[in-house]
């Protein structure tokens, strides 16, 4: 009987899993583009020139070797990131800031709940992973991870290119970068990232006649457009996609991006 639960539980996880829409919470939409101000992400950088390495592919974090005062750095990050109101900066400091601040939470997740195998093993009884747990207060504000990336992210900056910055623990996610995000590299940092995952078997896997893409250009759709929009998306990074035809399957793996 225990099997049996478990084994409905997991199928009602995966299949209710639905990538939420793009709303925008205008509370967020104000910026002082006045402000030449920039907010430091010292610790965070700290962080991922220290446990972020590269496997193939693969960007992995080394959650199991993390020490305590490391930990500690990271947190310090996560407490100067919460005294900041970001609608005080302009536009560019603010991207930066929502970024770092979501894949550092993320990371900080799994480092509160490790060894675990996989992101979405974490939430509620009937929840898919932690994304709609309140994880933050910014500027009075109580935030989980998805009001960050679907509330903010996606409806203010509108670039479909987020999706390759914003890291979910996950094998099959575009890898977290090892710079941290700044309002000077962000395009540079958004370019890469997008290179990379378009030009990896897991952002898209071309065999024969069949291409597999990664399921976030299922999820998210609407922000790559049509068959024809997303293509051209893809062969912006990857020109040999000029003459696709053929089936089309998506695959994701949920595995913990760990090193």
């Amino acid at each position: 009987m225990k099997y049996i639960f478990s084994s409905l539980l997991l199928l009602f996880s995966f299949h209710s899993f639905a990538a939420p829409k793009s709303e925008l919470w205008h509370d967020w939409d104000i910026s002082n583009e006045k402000n030449t101000t920039t907010i430091s992400h010292q610790y965070w950088q700290q962080t991922l020139d220290k446990y972020l390495t590269t496997q193939g592919e693969y960007t992995l974090f080394d959650y199991a070797s993390i020490t305590e005062a490391d930990e500690l750095i990271l947190n310090s990050y996560l407490r100067q990131m919460r005294r900041i109101d970001p609608r005080e900066y302009k536009k560019s400091e603010q991207y930066a800031y929502w970024v770092n601040l979501y894949n550092a939470i993320t990371v900080k997740i799994i480092l509160d709940n490790y060894p675990i195998k996989s992101i979405t093993k974490l939430g509620g009884l009937f929840t898919f992973g932690p994304w709609d747990e309140e994880v933050i207060v910014v500027a009075g504000k109580a935030l989980t991870l998805n009001d960050i990336e679907h509330r903010i992210l996606r409806p203010i900056w509108n670039d479909p290119r987020t999706h390759y910055a914003v890291n979910c623990a996950s094998l099959s996610c575009p890898n977290l970068q090892p710079k941290a995000f700044t309002a000077r590299n962000s395009e540079q940092l958004l370019d890469k990232a997008a290179k990379e995952f378009i030009n990896s078997k897991k952002g898209v896997l071309v065999t024969n006649n069949n291409t597999q893409l990664s399921s976030i250009y299922d999820w998210f759709a609407i922000d790559f457009g049509n068959q024809q929009q997303l293509f051209e998306h893809l062969k912006k990074y990857r020109p040999e996609l000029t003459s696709f035809t053929g089936d089309i399957s998506y695959d994701y793996d949920w595995d913990l991006n760990k090193q």
